[in-house]
């Protein structure tokens, strides 16, 4: 059996976002599931767009994400190789030019709109005589170039949506060719699939009517029939259901990246929307045992930020210090130690946030005191133990509290934590007590910020 190929072919225009990094994730698990080779592949030919910087980047977020890849290819390279296919579909009257400009293909569609009908080209352009034809070229319009479809049914059984089939009389002939001559993104796919011996595609259900004709141009340039295997899945919605929203669908790697947000929350998520298990944390090499395309459902998921940093909160929470020490030094704790992120970590959904913490201790504190409690934090302060304190030593010292003032519960804890820390709310102060030491402790009791 021939071995599967699959490829990601993002168009470097952009940072990669998380509409198209679940893509990349979906292609990428299918091929190491399979034992497939898997190739990164940079639609690179809107040479006004392109940019390296955005290819760099590309290749980082993917990295960042643990998506490797067998070999990389750039379509701007190639473009030999679409001249080729270009000269044989024309030689074969399957491409053909058209003379409509922009604005007159608006008002086509627009008509079609307006009798509640989607836009199908009329091939107008296919019975246009010479002299209409020179006239169009004098006005100096260049034409854009369509692949005439031939009639029929186009079938696949694909591996989201089952057996799919469409007849081409309800579809339109595909521009294949900008009028500058640069290409669309269909030929250039088409002819580096069928070069490089692409198997299965899978992508988003929004190009479910583009793969009847990427099927025929497909077979048009020597492809053989059921030669690709495409799954569309479908596309991400947000939190209420609605189709998601362009801010939200091109939230950029980068940008979660920069939030603080981890890997296998990300790829947990991202890879777990639409299929039947629970969604928890993972990684891109421990999704890929339980991987399995079609497990996934026709409803639409919804892709809920909220969920993502809840996700997130967990894996910080059992985060280890090794793995979170560099991400808190880049955070401006210099000189950290276990003992401050075991206290702290519980109370981050990211790691960064325990810099809060950090500065509770280091930093200088406006402890937190109301008028009624001022007698009984100096009491406090009188019975705190001197020198240095450990985990044993909040208990003891609230005990010996309790026992001098007969307060308890709220009444006790509350005033020591917002005199000690300036807030209602944090850590386990058997935890943060010994860290932020005995002499700041007293201090704060007594109302002096330190």
């Amino acid at each position: 059996m021939k071995k599967p190929v699959l490829r990601f072919a993002p168009s470097p225009t952009g940072l990669l976002h998380v509409g198209n990094a679940r893509v990349a994730m979906m292609n990428w698990l299918y091929a190491r599931k399979h034992g497939a080779e898997f190739i990164l592949r940079f639609d690179d030919t809107d040479p006004e767009r392109s940019r390296d910087e955005y290819v760099d980047a590309i290749r980082e977020d993917l990295r960042w994400l643990g998506i490797d890849w067998d070999r990389e290819e750039r379509q701007s390279l190639r473009q030999d190789k679409y001249d080729v296919a270009i000269e044989k579909l024309k030689a074969e009257k399957l491409l053909y030019p058209c003379y409509e400009t922009e604005g007159e293909l608006n008002w086509k569609r627009k008509a079609a709109r307006q009798r509640h009908q989607p836009f199908i080209y009329d091939r107008k352009a296919l019975i246009l005589d010479p002299a209409e034809i020179k006239a169009f070229e004098a006005e100096g319009r260049k034409p854009h170039w369509r692949f005439l479809l031939p009639d029929g049914v186009v079938e696949w059984e694909d591996m989201c949506r089952g057996l799919c089939h469409f007849d081409t009389e309800h579809v339109s002939d595909p521009v294949l060719i900008r009028e500058d001559g640069s290409l669309l993104y269909m030929l250039g796919s088409v002819v580096d699939d069928l070069e490089m011996g692409v198997t299965h595609i899978i992508r988003g259900e929004d190009h479910v009517t583009n793969t009847v004709a990427q099927i025929l141009v497909y077979m048009a340039l020597g492809g053989k029939a059921g030669g690709l295997d495409f799954g569309h899945m479908p596309l991400l919605a947000g939190p209420g259901g609605s189709q998601l929203s362009k801010r939200l669908g091109s939230l950029s790697l980068r940008e979660l990246r920069n939030d603080g947000f981890e890997v296998p929350a990300l790829v947990g998520l991202l890879t777990g929307l639409g299929a039947s298990e629970r969604i928890e944390p993972v990684t891109m090499r421990g999704a890929i045992e339980t991987f399995d395309i079609s497990a996934f459902g026709r409803s639409t998921p919804k892709f809920d930020p909220a969920d993502l940093a809840s996700l997130n909160e967990k894996i910080v929470h059992e985060m280890p210090f090794e793995q979170a020490r560099d991400k808190l030094v880049a955070a401006g704790m210099e000189d950290i130690d276990e003992l401050f992120w075991l206290a702290v970590r519980s109370n981050c959904w990211r790691v960064a946030e325990a810099r809060e913490w950090w500065d509770v201790i280091h930093t200088v504190t406006v402890p937190e005191i109301d008028e009624e409690d001022r007698d009984f934090l100096r009491q406090a302060a009188d019975i705190l133990p001197m020198g240095a304190l450990d985990a044993t030593s909040w208990k003891s010292w609230t005990g010996a509290l309790k026992e001098a003032t007969d307060r308890k519960g709220k009444q006790l804890f509350m005033p020591l934590r917002k005199a000690l820390t300036g807030r209602e709310h944090g850590p386990e102060m058997s935890a943060m007590l010994p860290l932020i030491g005995s002499e700041k402790a007293r201090a704060r009791l007594c109302g002096t910020a330190v």
